[in-house]
């Protein structure tokens, strides 16, 4: 694990606030997708969770280098 802990609190925040907006991103285009049917609504949904889920693999990948950073 990274030593530098006030590195991986600030890792840790970012990812959090970046899964949040994805989540919000995502939820706000299933909304248009099944509410008003729009078709493009439903892959900018699978887009952001995507971005949510590689934020999350970023930040766990970077736990287990230490010495490379991010």
């Amino acid at each position: 694990m990274s030593a530098n802990l006030d590195q991986v609190k600030r890792r840790g925040a970012l990812v959090a606030a970046l899964c949040g907006v994805a989540f919000l991103a995502a939820v706000a285009g299933f909304v248009f997708y099944f509410k008003f049917g729009q078709e493009w609504a439903r892959l900018a949904a699978v887009a952001a969770l995507v971005i949510g889920f590689g934020a999350q693999t970023w930040f766990i990948a970077s736990l287990r280098r230490p010495g490379k950073g991010a």
